[in-house]
């Protein structure tokens, strides 16, 4: 189902009330959710209009979070404008140039811009966390839940879900207590992080979900990117750098693995959602790859209970791209 880029019909009004009367509006590529993006022009100026309409979506987070890493030094866009009522938002415009593509366009670069992207995350986790909502045992089993909720029966598995429930119980509970919570953007990848023409440092986008928790999280985020291949070399290059700066202990590499499989089996779920409930077959398209940093993960002995359990429930020729896999 192609989505619907033609801008709202409020769009016209919101414009003229921010001082952007007659600017000409273009959509600009959608992501997972309902929300919607176009660039505006207006002679030499342009910005982003942001489309995050009530009730599925509710800009508040967004606009929250983005003043608070702006008020702390990070690079996050402006907020312009705004009209919660009809949830427009006009941002500052960061341009195209996003971390993925030039990074693909200029291999060689590859380590210091990934290099850039953990500082960044060291910078961050140096701060107290910017949200209250906290990264709990419940989110972290509901998500992990989008697996056999979606994934499972789009592949024909009938499955044990309460020994699923049980063995991520048992996997997670050493990491909900014992670390200082911090801010989690939770969708820190390449696609999300812009390098802004004449400005210093990252670009940070799509951080609405932010939540106060493992500073692990957002590593496994940029360095098992279910739209990017990055090579085990890379990942472990970057995991070194993180833990030699900060002098994480060794427990942190635990956390990395489960948090990461945690994640992967979220991903996989949710890209099956996206297929399957919003017509969007571009996503489970990624899935082998969001499969092969899962396998990696589970390997690391913390997550054998989790691990068991695939093996019991999920054979081989069942783990792959669900629109494959189902046929």
């Amino acid at each position: 189902m192609a989505p619907d880029m033609n801008p709202p019909t409020t769009a016209p009004a919101f414009l003229t009330a921010a001082g952007w009367d007659g600017a000409e509006v273009l959509p600009l590529a959608g992501d997972a959710s309902f929300r919607r993006y176009f660039r505006v022009i207006d002679h030499d100026r342009s910005a982003i209009l942001m489309d995050a309409p009530p009730p599925h979506e509710d800009p508040r987070p967004f606009i929250a979070v983005a003043r608070w890493l702006r008020t702390h030094g990070f690079a996050a866009p402006a907020i312009l404008h705004e009209d919660l009522e009809q949830g427009l938002v006009l941002l500052e415009d960061f341009g195209d140039a996003r971390l993925r593509e030039t990074v693909d366009a200029a291999p060689e670069s590859e380590l210091r811009l990934y290099g850039a992207a953990v500082d960044l995350l060291v910078r961050l986790h140096g701060e107290a966390a910017g949200v209250d909502r906290p990264y709990d045992r419940a989110e972290y089993l509901r998500e992990a839940g989008l697996f056999v909720e979606w994934y499972c029966p789009a592949v024909g598995l009938a499955v044990d879900v309460a020994g699923y429930r049980a063995a991520w119980e048992q996997a997670l509970a050493p990491l909900l207590d014992g670390h200082r919570p911090v801010t989690v953007l939770r969708d820190y990848h390449a696609e999300n992080l812009m390098l802004i023409e004449g400005g210093e440092g990252l670009g940070l986008l799509d951080f609405q979900d932010a939540l106060a928790g493992h500073p692990a999280y957002d590593l496994v985020s940029l360095l098992q990117d279910a739209r990017r291949d990055v090579a085990p070399a890379l990942e472990a290059a970057m995991l070194d750098r993180y833990r030699r700066i900060t002098g994480a202990e060794d427990d942190f590499d635990t956390a990395y693995h489960v948090l990461g499989a945690q994640r992967n089996a979220k991903i996989i779920g949710i890209f099956t959602r996206l297929w399957k409930r919003d017509g969007k077959p571009r996503y489970p398209v990624l899935c082998p790859r969001v499969w092969a940093y899962l396998e990696r993960d589970l390997a690391h002995p913390a997550l054998k209970p989790v691990a068991d359990w695939f093996a019991a429930n999920v054979p081989a020729e069942k783990r792959g791209d669900p629109m494959v896999v189902a046929a």
